[in-house]
């Protein structure tokens, strides 16, 4: 585990608990029907390293999101590219989920890395990306995960 003096100021780093095993956590981050129902629809997934698949996003002016299986450990990791290939600025991250038994629940680590802060535009992309998974789609997991 990282300690606090060792996040990265770059990469979006969230923590969740949820009170059901990991077992159930994994289920909701590698099932593609209950990806969809948290995040988007994935098309070609498979939680198996090198796969690569897509999420298309309906109505948005930058519509899909490319992504390549890195790591599967089951009950674990997870961890994929996300590309958005676009964007009109490099738009390249990778998105980590870490999972750790914690009591009678899960701690999930989700980290996304990739920015460059330095470059204005990026660092107010992750400032909205850290946002929308702070607010929006970490509850969604959760609520996919206690159903």
């Amino acid at each position: 585990m990282i300690a606090d003096a060792e996040l990265d100021p770059a990469a979006v780093e969230l923590s969740s608990f949820f009170p059901e095993a990991p077992e159930a956590v994994w289920r909701a981050l590698t099932d593609p029907e209950l990806l969809a129902r948290w995040l988007l629809r994935p098309t070609g997934f498979a939680a198996t390293v090198g796969t690569r698949f897509r999420f298309t996003i309906p109505d948005a002016r930058i519509d899909e999101i490319r992504c390549e299986v890195l790591i599967v450990r089951p009950c674990e990791q997870f961890t994929c590219t996300w590309i958005y290939p676009q964007a009109d600025y490099p738009a390249n991250s990778i998105i980590d989920w870490t999972l750790h038994p914690q009591g009678r629940g899960t701690r999930l680590l989700f980290t996304q890395t990739g920015f460059d802060i330095a470059d204005r535009r990026q660092k107010m992309a992750r400032n909205a990306l850290e946002r929308t998974w702070k607010r929006r789609l970490l509850p969604r997991l959760g609520e996919v995960i206690h159903h």
